[in-house]
């Protein structure tokens, strides 16, 4: 049975942006690879400009500066939905969209992927997290059914708010080939660096590495990727930008260049503490980084024991001195690249949403009687 499938809440595909982006992009690819009908939401001022891309129709919606803007962007978007014969609208997050609710279209099934607890990041306000809370309420109560990108938002879902969800996490795309040549712009070999990549974001703990990287007697440089231009990104290279041996590369795009920076890296840090699965967390474990994680639930439930972990600058520095596992790193890379194949390859989280899409599509519409699926909720 063909879907006609609209997604609805990123900043456009192909992705130039960021988890919900690189989301849209592979699973609007893989279900119209799949015969459905798939439409994605972008706005009017994404770099891309035709109106299709891998047979996905790009609807185009005015996306106005500034954070207001967005909340008319997505209203923009539900107004198109509610004049479209949608069987299914996919909501990726509910910042700016859920307080739209009674506005949703009436027609198709409302799945929503609930995101990773905005409301816990530090670089909001109190006022804006007490707000991103009572959207989550609102995306509970406006949603048919739910999706969660990581066990522990699924089972937070649960304990707050009683209803099941589908554990759906993001997948990765493996790369075959790497090049040490990417290492030479700014004089690297392989393991003579370790890499710190994320969005300049407080709960990222950019800072937390880089002043464990100061304090750690160690020869190894750091090479740090991500866009320093914005005011916490700006604090970060003043503080750090003249400790020796580390290194602001600013933002990278080309996926084969990122690649090789993981697969050569001694460690890969990953500082991220809050939301669901990270897509970046998940490419570098395609790329067999060897990974030193922010000790959280949410990478736990990922990692296991197959990573180092830390939770303040001394755990950093002795990670840089003198790390130790109970398995050998190469086991630890190893298990890390299987878990890609096995769980978090993109092909199976299409065929787990395209499933999800039937079962739900299915109850709703009372099509036909099924026992009960994993993840639907209850009426």
């Amino acid at each position: 049975m063909e879907l006609n499938i609209g997604i609805l809440g990123t900043r456009g595909i192909p992705n130039h942006y960021g988890g919900f982006e690189q989301v849209a992009s592979y699973l609007s690819k893989g279900l119209v690879g799949k015969g459905h009908t798939v439409s994605v939401y972008c706005p009017h001022d994404h770099p891309y400009q035709e109106d299709t891309w891998e047979g996905v129709r790009l609807l185009r919606k005015y996306n106005p500066p500034g954070t207001p803007g967005q909340f008319i962007y997505d209203l923009e978007c539900l107004l198109d939905a509610r004049r479209r014969n949608f069987d299914i609208l996919l909501l990726l997050g509910y910042t700016s969209s859920s307080v739209w609710g009674p506005l949703y279209p009436k027609g198709p099934v409302i799945i929503n992927n609930m995101d990773g607890l905005e409301w816990k990041r530090t670089k909001y306000s109190r006022p804006v997290r007490a707000f991103l809370k009572y959207a989550e309420s609102l995306a509970v109560r406006y949603s048919h059914h739910y999706i969660a990108d990581s066990l522990p938002v699924r089972d937070y879902l649960q304990w707050q708010y009683g209803i099941r969800s589908r554990y759906i996490p993001y997948g990765a795309e493996v790369f075959s080939k790497k090049d040490e040549g990417y290492l030479w712009d700014w004089g690297l070999t392989p393991g003579s660096y370790s890499l710190l990549m994320a969005r300049m974001e407080p709960e990222n703990n950019l800072a937390m590495v880089l002043e464990g990287f100061r304090r750690a007697r160690t020869e190894q440089s750091l090479l740090v990727v991500g866009d320093t231009s914005n005011g916490y990104g700006k604090m970060l290279v003043k503080r750090f930008g003249q400790t020796p041996r580390v290194i602001f590369a600013g933002p990278q795009f080309d996926q084969a260049s990122l690649h090789s920076l993981k697969t050569f890296a001694r460690y890969y840090f990953h500082g991220h503490s809050v939301g669901g699965t990270n897509p970046s967390l998940l490419e570098a474990m395609a790329s067999k980084a060897l990974i030193a994680a922010h000790e959280n639930p949410f990478n736990k439930a990922i990692l296991g024991r197959d990573a180092f972990y830390f939770s303040d600058p001394a755990g950093v520095a002795r990670i840089f001195e003198r790390a130790v596992s109970p398995i050998p790193e190469s086991e630890m890379i190893e298990n890390n690249f299987r878990k890609i194949g096995a769980s978090y390859n993109w092909e199976r989280i299409t065929l787990e949403y395209e499933q999800f899409m039937y079962a739900c599509y299915a109850e709703e519409r009372e099509l036909i009687p099924h026992p009960p699926v994993p993840g639907l909720s209850p009426a």
